[in-house]
């Protein structure tokens, strides 16, 4: 226990029970030790125990639309499977955007993913501003159902294609996620493609 009186602290053990003398300030006070005791649960006494914290998340429903305010973007989705050389698929061109199938709903628990193109043939791509979102940026994802996801970005990173982070991109979460990708970066004449990916991370609003 800690006292303190007149600017003056005294710090002292008490016996397990009955009562204590104590110098408080230079005055011999006497402390009834059992009176600081927590009193006895009562038989029948209704205790408060928290519920479990419960992700908020929506049934399975497919997307068909994806709408970034900020970024002035409105494009239709549509499924992407796993290509032959054992990768997600892509768009067939800048638009539209494409959701992997074979992971959760935009809105489910895990991280729904969504890819499409910065640019396709002198065309800017349904993603080519990926990186300008920033946190608490709303994407918000039409479903099959009728209803509406909408996500808050949480963050924006940029990784080297032979750095790709899979595991925060497809793995297991706690939460219904949402990924974007697209890709960023330096554009290698010679391999025909982008450098880097730019991935999205946001998570659904309740």
């Amino acid at each position: 226990m800690l006292l303190s009186a007149v600017g003056v602290a005294a710090v002292c053990l008490l016996p397990a029970g009955g009562s204590a003398p104590v110098t408080v300030a230079g005055a011999l006070v006497t402390v009834d030790v059992d009176a600081l005791e927590p009193a006895p649960l009562r038989a029948g006494a209704r205790v408060a125990i928290p519920a479990p914290v419960v992700p908020v998340t929506l049934p399975r429903s497919a997307p068909v639309r994806v709408t970034i305010p900020e970024l002035g973007v409105r494009s239709a989705v549509m499924a992407l499977g796993i290509g032959e050389d054992g990768a997600m698929e892509v768009p067939p061109g800048a638009y539209p955007a494409g959701w992997f199938d074979r992971g959760p709903t935009p809105g489910e628990l895990g991280p729904a993913v969504l890819a499409g193109h910065v640019d396709w043939d002198g065309e800017t791509g349904v993603f080519g501003g990926l990186h300008r979102l920033h946190r608490g940026d709303r994407v918000l994802v039409d479903r099959a159902d009728g209803s509406t996801a909408t996500f808050a970005v949480d963050r924006v990173a940029q990784y080297a294609k032979d750095e790709f982070p899979a595991g925060s991109v497809y793995g297991d979460i706690d939460e219904a996620g949402l990924r974007l990708i697209t890709c960023g970066g330096d554009f290698d004449t010679d391999a025909d493609s982008y450098q880097d990916n730019v991935v999205v991370y946001a998570s659904l609003v309740p």
